[in-house]
């Protein structure tokens, strides 16, 4: 069963599981510990989640694109 066809809460699990190891990956790339953020100041924990946010954001969107195009060139969607 692929992604499209799922029930929408696996795929909504997944996104959502995804998202979290995307925003996990900004905050290390960075020199942070995810699981130590609560020791930081406030501001910079929440400049540090939109930062994260808009990443995982941006990632998740490129992933769904490349998705589209592979189900686009092997016939399973038609071109949009």
């Amino acid at each position: 069963m692929n992604a499209n066809n799922a029930p929408p809460t696996m795929v909504h699990e997944f996104d959502s599981d995804l998202e979290q190891a995307f925003i996990a990956e900004y905050w290390r790339d960075r020199g942070y510990d995810p699981d130590h953020l609560d020791d930081l100041p406030e501001e910079l924990v929440r400049a540090l989640m939109t930062e994260a946010s808009v990443y995982a954001s941006g990632r998740l969107t490129e992933i769904e694109a490349r998705a589209s195009f592979v189900a686009e060139v092997h016939g399973l969607v038609e071109a949009g």
